[in-house]
């Protein structure tokens, strides 16, 4: 008999009673009857097992399956570092509001202090990123028997599952990780009890919340930061609004869609707009936070999932849920708000004419009849715009042109993403990006998170990842997908410039030493992607024209690949 495996077994079955379906796991000795009972669990088709060598990376995988499930995962490790390296992941949970279960295994609380092996101060260590950290107490009677938490003895795992779940779905406030440290004494591991399969269900849905009724008046707009959702665009439609949307806000698709909108908030536009209403967290662009922090201005808070915007005066409301009220509606018709979106709508689309990152159009017409000269000249064109060069803002209209709603989109924090919010136009698709903490930690394992969640079947699309160099390079160690582990179809699109450009935008840079900005700021690099691509197991594809682009967005080769984009330096050392 061990206690730890049944209380193991009890844990994650009432886990998954309350809507948990995804565990991520690093291998580790303290941790063995978490490891077993999953893998058993996972063999019975009540959980999805995933394994993964390196905690960060676990860490972020079960971040990116969070992400696109919206429900909450675990992610189980042992005891000492491998706990401390799941707080990158749990920082941006916490940014993002993503709910993530940590199940780490401990030593018991008397070995706490005393030299022993692999042992840490656990408890509490991951600070105010955590809704909930209960430090649980070692499993010394069977899981089934009665609990008496007020005399310390173990919790019951139907209770440690309900507030971990709810906690972690932000049922009494913001959504967001929790940590349950589990101590454990050996044996660690056992013989499997009797299993009985729960009843696998959604999780208990939280409580309606009353909608603030937006009422006409102000001359509006609405703004869509990431993870605001497609809500933003139906109030925007409904109320006859422009709609501001960042590219991973999961708004950015409809009519009232706002391309062009930097240019437009450094404009005159800009200066009659009296009210906004905020979805999400904007983070792309120096425009929003200025509107949202200028005087006069009224500001609308909609709830999100991790933190809520303040802007810089106190001059806003903050709200749960939003809809337009049938008065709003009503006045959504009239000429003076026709007018008002009209002309951010036509200034937008003028803007984005004098922005277009495409090739002039040749100047000859698709012959129509058998002049073959004509048709010489015309097919001489298009041969000259399939070789052309790729440009960043060509690269990311071209992922973006390639993805359809059945497949999802990463984006990493570089350049590129910004490239990409500038120009891309409205789409309904699925786009994810690490934009609590907007930094590059985890991206290629997030997204590899996302592929695992969303490939549910032969159907379900491929996950392209649009990132830099950089990006890439410090989360390496997530192209490891160990032998057995589902390898999902992602697409690695690596706009390779030989370091960190997105810092020559820096004011210093401009008065800084040109050698030693570039070593501590650009930091330079010249590794060989195609040579660790082999290494990890993907396969490799180099594009220099946007025929090769185009061709190797198309038809990837194999379910993992990488696509290199060299440009600069890069480009000229091939």
């Amino acid at each position: 008999m061990s206690p730890a495996t049944d209380f193991s077994v009890a844990l994650l079955t009432h886990l998954a009673a309350r809507g948990l379906r995804h565990v991520v796991l690093t291998p580790g000795s303290r941790s063995q009857a978490l490891a077993l009972a999953a893998a058993e669990l996972d063999r019975r088709g009540i959980l999805d097992l995933t394994v993964r060598i390196d905690e960060r990376s676990a860490a972020f995988t079960a971040l990116g399956i969070a992400r696109e499930t919206g429900l909450p995962v675990a992610v189980v490790t042992t005891s000492g570092t491998a706990v401390g390296n799941l707080l990158p992941a749990v920082m941006e949970a916490h940014h993002s509001g993503v709910p993530l279960v940590v199940l780490s295994a401990d030593r018991p609380a008397e070995l706490r202090g005393t030299g022993a092996n692999q042992t840490t101060v656990q408890p509490g260590i991951f600070g105010a990123f955590v809704r909930l950290q209960l430090d649980v107490e070692p499993p010394s009677t069977p899981a089934h028997e009665p609990v008496d938490e007020v005399l310390g003895l173990t919790p019951d795992p139907e209770t440690l599952a309900a507030k971990a779940t709810d906690a972690a779905l932000g049922r009494e406030g913001l959504p967001g990780p929790v940590h349950l440290n589990l101590q454990f004494r050996e044996p660690l591991s056992g013989a499997f009890p009797e299993i009985s399969v729960p009843a696998l269900g959604d999780p208990a849905a939280s409580h309606p919340v009353a909608a603030h009724a937006v009422q006409p008046g102000p001359r509006t707009i609405v703004v869509a930061g990431d993870g605001a959702g497609p809500e933003a665009e139906e109030l925007a439609h409904a109320g006859g609004w422009p709609l501001i949307a960042e590219v991973s806000s999961g708004a950015r698709f409809g009519p009232n869609l706002i391309v062009a909108y930097r240019s437009l908030l450094s404009g005159e536009l800009a200066a009659h707009v009296e009210r906004v209403i905020v979805f999400g967290h904007p983070t792309l662009s120096r425009e929003v936070p200025a509107l949202l922090a200028r005087e006069g201005v009224q500001i609308l808070v909609v709830a999100s999932g991790g933190e809520r915007i303040t802007p810089g005066h106190d001059g806003r409301m903050l709200v749960d849920r939003v809809e337009a009220s049938p008065e709003a509606i009503a006045a959504s018709r009239e000429p003076d708000a026709r007018a008002w979106l009209g002309r951010w709508v036509i200034a937008s689309r003028h803007q984005l004419e004098l922005d277009d990152p495409e090739l002039p159009a040749p100047d000859v017409e698709a012959p129509r009849s058998g002049d073959l000269g004509r048709r010489r000249e015309y097919a001489k064109a298009e041969l000259a715009a399939a070789r052309a060069s790729i440009s960043r803002p060509i690269l990311a209209l071209s992922v973006w042109r390639a993805t359809w709603p059945h497949d999802r989109l990463v984006l990493g924090a570089s350049r590129l993403i910004r490239e990409a919010d500038k120009i891309v136009p409205g789409k309904k698709i699925t786009v994810h990006a690490n934009r609590g903490l907007a930094g590059i930690d985890g991206t290629v394992s997030t997204a590899i998170g996302v592929a695992l969640a969303s490939q549910t079947d032969a159907k379900g699309g491929i996950t392209r990842v649009l990132l830099g160099d950089l990006t890439l390079l410090h989360d390496v160690g997530g192209l490891l997908i160990g032998d057995g582990e589902r390898r999902p179809r992602v697409q690695l699109i690596v706009a390779n410039d030989g370091g960190g450009t997105i810092f020559d935008s820096l004011e210093v840079a401009a008065t800084a030493d040109p050698d030693a900005f570039a070593r501590v700021m650009r930091t330079p690099q010249s590794v060989s992607i195609e040579q660790f691509a082999a290494a990890y197991g993907w396969s490799y594809t180099r594009v220099s024209t946007r025929a090769e682009l185009d061709r190797a967005l198309t038809s990837p080769e194999g379910p993992l690949s990488i696509v290199e984009v060299p440009f600069g330096d890069t480009e000229q050392n091939h």
